[in-house]
């Protein structure tokens, strides 16, 4: 069944979400569907996976497969933020994009893209049935934020939560189904009275494992850790994340900062820039961590996988995720993960069986699993073997390309 498929992305930085969404575009362009790709405006420190788009693009051409390369659509007003008058202009923007391309399938991605693609694509479905748009939503992480800080802040966050999730209800009545990484996403929506339980159906994020089950010679333990300046000998507890709020970054400092002055083996090593990357790097500083903790910046996707061999523990304590890809890719790479327990990563990382799960917050909590981590090598290693083969299975991009047809076909049936 040849398809006509419009991805609806917010911005194509580098991120999960991002790389499952491309990844979707590049399997079903292989399928022989003809797929589009929308997104907004990309700026910031959080580079941008467009460049991925082009080299696949690239590559079909040059193979002779012209008609299946991504066909790209920047929508000017499509932005992450609320802002009634872009917003009013993007739903505009999509509105006549849907009309011109006339799509089998409208497939949105993120809650911004989400709301405004999904409403953009009824309006076109009401206007004329026949060419019909089947409208899929993927919820990769939730839009609700942790209620935290002073009580204005809490306050503030509790009405945009109170926003989303009226958002999100209108929009669920906007599309046929809905697609999750997680069991999670299906419970926290459900539990917020947005959309139908049989509208939900989860469909585990997929990645190209090979790179991160098989090593380049480039990209061994060794290698890598040769080329950070890193011995054998040192305790790596790695992070691969935008430098940005909600990530962990502070807990990790908070966790362990006392315990490096004292340990010098302990080395910590964040992938990733943001927009906190300055107040970060100021915060190491003063606490005279600087020769122990090693920021890479951007790097290029491909060299994530050596980065995390070089790592004797992945810690990933963000506070707000869908299901996180690297927790995954660092048990492919047969490293143990330290996350808290948030949405869906426990769906992967389980206490003491794939890895350790805490308490999110909670910094002793945190200390305790990374310094157990620290002493028990070898039970360190049975948790990663036993999360890798799980996930050679689950994550595999494969499966993921096949789900999503049958999404398709489920969805136009109800179209």
């Amino acid at each position: 069944m040849h398809l006509r498929i419009l991805h609806i992305s917010t911005r194509l930085i580098l991120g999960g979400s991002q790389e499952n969404t491309i990844l979707s575009c590049e399997g079903q362009a292989k399928l022989g569907h003809e797929v589009h790709l929308a997104y907004g405006p990309i700026y910031g420190p959080e580079g941008s996976m467009l460049d991925r788009v082009r080299t696949f693009n690239a590559a079909c051409q040059a193979e002779g497969f012209s008609d299946r390369v991504i066909r790209t659509h920047e929508v000017p007003h499509l932005v992450r933020e609320v802002h009634p008058l872009a917003d009013r202009a993007c739903l505009r923007e999509l509105r006549e994009l849907i009309s011109a391309l006339k799509p089998d399938v409208v497939h949105t991605h993120s809650s911004k893209a989400g709301i405004l693609g999904r409403a953009a694509a009824w309006k076109c479905l009401k206007r004329n049935r026949t060419d019909r748009p089947a409208v899929v939503h993927t919820i990769h992480g939730p839009p609700f934020m942790p209620v935290e800080g002073t009580a204005m802040k809490r306050l503030r966050i509790g009405v945009m939560n109170g926003v989303y999730t009226l958002a999100e209800r209108q929009a669920a009545k906007r599309c046929h189904l809905i697609v999750c990484v997680a069991d999670a996403m299906a419970s926290q929506f459900l539990a917020r009275r947005i959309g139908r339980a049989d509208q939900y159906v989860t469909v585990y994020s997929g990645m190209e494992i090979e790179p991160f089950l098989t090593p380049a010679p480039d990209q061994t333990r060794a290698a890598v850790r040769a080329s950070l300046g890193l011995t054998e000998s040192d305790f790596v507890v790695g992070t691969v994340a935008r430098l940005a709020e909600h990530k962990g970054h502070d807990d990790i400092l908070d966790a362990l900062g006392q315990h490096m002055r004292t340990h010098p083996e302990f080395k910590l090593l964040w992938v990733g820039d943001g927009w906190w990357a300055g107040r970060l790097r100021d915060r190491v500083e003063s606490l005279g961590l600087s020769g122990q903790v090693i920021c890479t910046g951007l790097v290029d996707p491909g060299r994530v996988p050596g980065l995390m061999r070089a790592m004797d523990v992945l810690c990933h304590p963000s506070s707000r995720e869908g299901l996180p890809r690297t927790v995954p890719q660092a048990l492919l790479c047969g490293v143990c993960p330290v996350a808290y327990d948030v949405d869906g990563t426990g769906e992967v990382c389980r206490e003491m069986e794939t890895g350790r799960l805490v308490k999110p917050g909670n910094i002793a909590e945190l200390r305790d699993a990374l310094l157990w981590a620290h002493s028990h090598s070898a039970e360190r290693d049975e948790l990663a073997q036993r999360g890798r083969a799980e996930c050679r299975q689950r994550f595999d991009v494969r499966n993921m390309i096949a789900a999503l047809e049958e999404v398709y076909a489920r969805a136009l049936e109800l179209a």
